[in-house]
């Protein structure tokens, strides 16, 4: 059973990084948003890969604003994929891992990939994990679909152009089994694309992300995770997802999520094969903030796999001959 102390101490918590996060104003991000941010840690932070052992696939596909167009008919919903893998070397406490991210959104697109290693720490009953990654964060604007109130002259009005660049991240996160918190920061560099001769820039800002989560097993094998992820763009402007996700039997989970002035979301979880290693997910938001320029609903889905160590010894064999004996 969950004493007292430890309801007090995981609700003061969370009213105070309510309290934080209501504080500044909810601005739009260039990173791609994910409703299942609890079961994609990796994508925020570095520090995760490898953390639980095994090896871990994940595959998110998310499309934003279902069906929305824009006032001179063209589609421009956000659209984007997330391929996550992850292993460890468990003699060495190091942690690997590869992301992949595809994101399109109107007249641009963008192609993330980063391959991440992690260092973690056993501290008496906590993990401290240490992470960063590498990776290249390729752009792409098609200038057929853009549409500019006051053009430039240098500015195209048909084709394609894509940049590429490098793309640094780095975070840590400290578990101590009941409750976890976790500070990244992508982007560091914050890598230049200049479409048309300088005439469209667009840098990626660097992005920070602070998440904190608290398990709770109140009865039996009824599991419930709150968690809570602040977001900022170059400490400008701040916006954060809340969550609370109840798991039975580590097989069946649902739950709800609330992105600040944004959307409410359900998310709902399931199970399959006998050892649960494959796990099925769908989230459906209902956009109740900005009614007037987005569409009403989003939806996700998510599929993640485990395969366990698998260990092999081999033996040595005893061979005798007539002369030697081993």
């Amino acid at each position: 059973m969950i004493q007292s102390g430890q309801w007090n101490y995981f609700f003061k918590s969370l009213i105070c990084l309510m309290l934080f996060a209501g504080s500044f104003p909810v601005l739009a991000q260039q990173d791609a948003q994910f409703t299942q941010y609890m079961y994609n840690g990796m994508y925020y932070n570095p520090a995760y890969a490898g953390k639980e052992g095994g090896f871990r696939f994940s595959a998110l596909h998310r499309s934003q604003w279902a069906n929305y167009s824009t006032s001179s008919g063209q589609r421009g919903a956000p659209v984007s994929q997330l391929l996550t893998a992850q292993g460890r070397l468990d003699a060495k406490n190091i942690g690997y891992g590869l992301t992949i991210v595809n994101d399109n959104i109107g007249a641009s697109s963008n192609l993330e990939i980063n391959l991440q290693g992690a260092y973690h720490k056993q501290i008496r009953r906590s993990t401290l994990s240490f992470g960063a990654s590498i990776g290249m964060f390729s752009s792409s604007i098609d200038y057929g679909e853009l549409i500019v109130v006051n053009p430039e002259p240098n500015l195209p009005t048909l084709g394609k152009e894509n940049q590429m660049n490098i793309n640094f991240s780095a975070g840590i996160l400290f578990d101590r089994g009941d409750y976890y918190i976790g500070l990244s920061s992508r982007h560091l560099n914050e890598p230049n694309f200049d479409f048309g001769d300088g005439s469209y820039a667009n840098q990626l800002k660097n992005h920070t992300y602070l998440q904190f989560g608290y398990r709770l097993r109140p009865v039996g094998q009824l599991a419930i995770e709150p968690s809570f992820l602040i977001k900022s763009v170059s400490f400008n402007n701040f916006s954060y997802d809340v969550s609370v996700i109840a798991t039975h039997q580590n097989k069946i989970s649902g739950g709800l999520a609330y992105r600040g002035e944004e959307s409410i979301s359900f998310i709902l979880g399931y199970s399959i094969l006998r050892d649960n290693s494959l796990k099925l997910g769908y989230a459906f938001d209902l956009v109740v903030g900005g009614v007037e320029a987005k569409a009403p609903t989003s939806h996700e889905l998510m599929l993640r796999y485990t395969l366990s160590d698998v260990s092999r010894q081999v033996e040595r064999v005893i061979q005798r001959t007539p002369r030697f004996r081993f």
